[in-house]
């Protein structure tokens, strides 16, 4: 594999990180009424089963 023949600068190794950051996740309303919690992750099911508006298999 091809090395580099010299060292970068802290100051080149840092610009390049600058943009390593994490993000929140988003969280949404739930829509249902009764709900056990007000909110849920994006793309994924509510405490209580529900997806995209759907009762999920499995979920009493």
């Amino acid at each position: 594999m091809p090395n580099p023949k010299r060292r970068h600068s802290h100051q080149r190794t840092a610009k390049r990180r600058t943009n390593y950051v994490t993000e929140l996740p988003t969280i949404s309303p739930v829509k249902q009424v009764g709900s056990d919690s007000p909110f849920h992750l994006r793309h994924y099911a509510t405490p209580d089963g529900y997806y995209n508006g759907r009762k999920l298999p499995g979920f009493k």
